[in-house]
């Protein structure tokens, strides 16, 4: 039996053991806050498999930083990613295919990445960098706590950084709720009635934020991994994104590449090819060159292509 749990981040770590508990192989992306790897003991306990966070990001950039640790000697992991809508509207120019609530913690969460061999804790939204895309033109950068498990499987990596993509200007909005205090969550009174800015500010933002069933979308992303190769020499590797909304199917691209992720994961494990028992996050499944390639196949079959770009 396999489960593949796809529950709300605030129901995933106690619903991952559950699973565990009753002794059955699960793939998950709840994404959930809390440490994973405290799970790991138990899944060994229990003799099965529990592979996490196998989604787009985190998920498939952890796949291509665990395939190149075995191939070169890294010191340099970056992840940019982003879900977009097609269209831009004012002022905000994003729509969401999940609760704004969700995406307002993102922005409130301290942002952690890897500096010099140090972790380091940032703001989130902070550090802004506009970059270059094709397809879709000039995005902003900003930081985004999204390092999740390779802060601790991955720390040889002396820089590391995760950082989330929007349409230019996107931050400059948001920064002004965050600062007046629209995300606070102490509950204040109007007119008699206690309500926290933000459960205001999410419902008021709901159907801004809200994306359409059917309305075009793309997601973003941008994994580069720098290391010494065995012949000595600084090696860079590139995987770009770019997936669109399937008109033929209705499916939006964060769904394709965070569901597609999690599916080929389901499917190599049933097809045998990963049967170590414990808690793993993608990073310690792409080590493995035949699965690796498993899911960069099974993504293409599917539409879902990461283009690599390689400099010596």
């Amino acid at each position: 039996d396999l489960v593949v749990c796809a529950v709300p981040g605030f129901l995933g770590f106690n619903t991952l053991k559950a699973i565990i508990e009753a002794e059955k192989n699960v793939i998950d992306i709840s994404f959930f806050p809390e440490n994973s790897f405290d799970l790991d003991a138990l899944a060994k306990q229990k003799k099965v498999t529990a592979i996490v966070d196998c989604g787009v990001a985190p998920g498939m950039d952890n796949i291509i930083l665990g395939y190149y640790n075995e191939k070169l000697k890294l010191n340099f992991f970056e992840c940019l990613v982003g879900g977009l809508p097609k269209m831009k509207k004012w002022p905000f120019c994003y729509k969401a295919p999940f609760s704004p609530m969700d995406v307002i913690e993102e922005y409130t969460r301290p942002a952690r990445y890897v500096e010099n061999g140090h972790v380091v804790v940032k703001e989130a939204l902070t550090d802004c960098e506009y970059i270059e895309f094709d397809k879709v033109g000039t995005l902003e950068s900003f930081n985004s706590d999204g390092l999740r498990s390779i802060i601790f499987t991955m720390p040889h990596i002396k820089d590391m950084k995760e950082k989330t993509l929007r349409y230019p200007g996107h931050v400059e909005y948001v920064k002004v709720l965050k600062e007046s205090g629209f995300f606070n969550t102490k509950a204040i009174e109007v007119n008699g009635q206690k309500i926290s800015p933000l459960d205001f500010t999410s419902k008021i933002l709901f159907n801004e934020w809200k994306l359409g069933e059917t309305e075009a979308e793309l997601t973003v992303m941008r994994v580069t991994v720098k290391g010494i190769n065995p012949q000595g020499k600084e090696e860079t590797v590139v995987y770009n994104l770019h997936d669109e909304f399937c008109t033929k199917t209705n499916t939006s691209s964060m769904a394709r590449t965070t569901g597609y992720t999690a599916t080929a994961a389901a499917n190599m494990f049933l097809e045998g090819l990963f049967k170590e028992k414990g808690v793993f996050p993608p990073e310690l499944i792409g080590k493995h060159e035949a699965c690796f390639n498993y899911f960069i196949k099974y993504l293409e079959e599917r539409g879902v292509v990461y283009t690599r770009t390689l400099s010596v």
